[in-house]
């Protein structure tokens, strides 16, 4: 509910009035939640800065949170979700950090308290701490997805085997996303090296299903879409029983058991001689 024109006037001479107590004493109790994960003086610049941008609000004749007047205060209450989420406080904690603005107020003024005005008042502030709320939960939402497809990229990894040679080892699961992920970084990495050979290895991958299957070969078809043959690696003994189950067809792909044997494959298509082969005594 908004406040009156009033209250908000009554609210600015009540911050600006008991400012230091108020802030001193809001620090304490905030501490005591974070348990000391923040240093004094960070906590007790934090707490400075809101008091002060409550109390400018309220003497601007902000009468609700929404309100033009109130704008630098949401501002203030965003950057510290901002940074208590990216810190690795909880939801909880951050909420609590301006809850605890009512304690302080309502000790700050004692037996001069007025029910009505603190009712009001403690409405405000429930409302700008479920704003906190909102913010931080959307930053580590953001956060959450950014890490993430952080590491769908760490987990996709395509590396130079050999000259022309390149390989993708797959670990893990393979869904759609992670599916799209491993076809744009090997189709980069063709157009790259220009290489014209492509080795997919399955031996990190626990099972092998329809899904998993079809998301193979469309990256081998957009493979070779760009003039790069395919290979694919790691096929062992419960995988290929698997894939017959199925019923899977691989058709002119070339399959073999280790990423080792693919690479020599390719070494013999290419005519070149693989690691460790000895040469021939003329």
């Amino acid at each position: 509910m908004p406040l009156s024109p009033d209250e908000a006037g009554r609210f600015a001479d009540l911050l600006s009035g008991h400012a230091e107590p108020m802030v001193a004493r809001w620090t304490e109790l905030v501490a005591a939640n974070l348990r000391g994960r923040l240093s004094s003086a960070e906590l007790g610049r934090q707490t400075a800065d809101l008091q002060r941008a409550f109390q400018q609000a309220f003497a601007a004749g902000a009468t609700d949170l929404g309100d033009e007047a109130a704008a630098e205060l949401r501002a203030q209450l965003t950057e510290l979700s901002n940074h208590r989420a990216r810190q690795g406080f909880t939801a909880t904690e951050t909420a609590v950090s301006v809850y605890a603005l009512k304690d302080a107020a309502l000790e700050a003024l004692g037996d001069a308290a007025n029910l009505k005005d603190y009712v009001a008042f403690s409405g405000f502030v429930d409302r700008a701490a479920l704003f906190t709320f909102d913010s931080y939960v959307r930053v580590r939402e953001s956060l959450i997805a950014d890490q993430a497809e952080q590491l769908l990229e760490l987990s996709t990894p395509v590396v130079k085997l050999w000259e022309g040679v390149v390989a993708v080892p797959l670990v893990g699961t393979l869904d759609s996303a992670r599916a799209q992920v491993v076809m744009e970084r090997l189709l980069q990495t063709l157009v790259d090296t220009g290489s014209p050979y492509a080795i997919i290895d399955i031996t990190g991958v626990p099972a092998v299903d329809t899904q998993v299957a079809q998301h193979i070969l469309k990256t081998v078809v957009a493979a070779r879409l760009m003039g790069a043959d395919c290979i694919i690696s790691g096929i062992r003994p419960q995988i290929a029983q698997t894939i017959v189950a199925l019923g899977i067809e691989f058709g002119d792909i070339a399959t073999k058991a280790s990423l080792a044997d693919a690479l020599r494959h390719v070494l013999h298509k290419t005519g070149q001689r693989s690691p460790g082969a000895k040469r021939t005594e003329r």
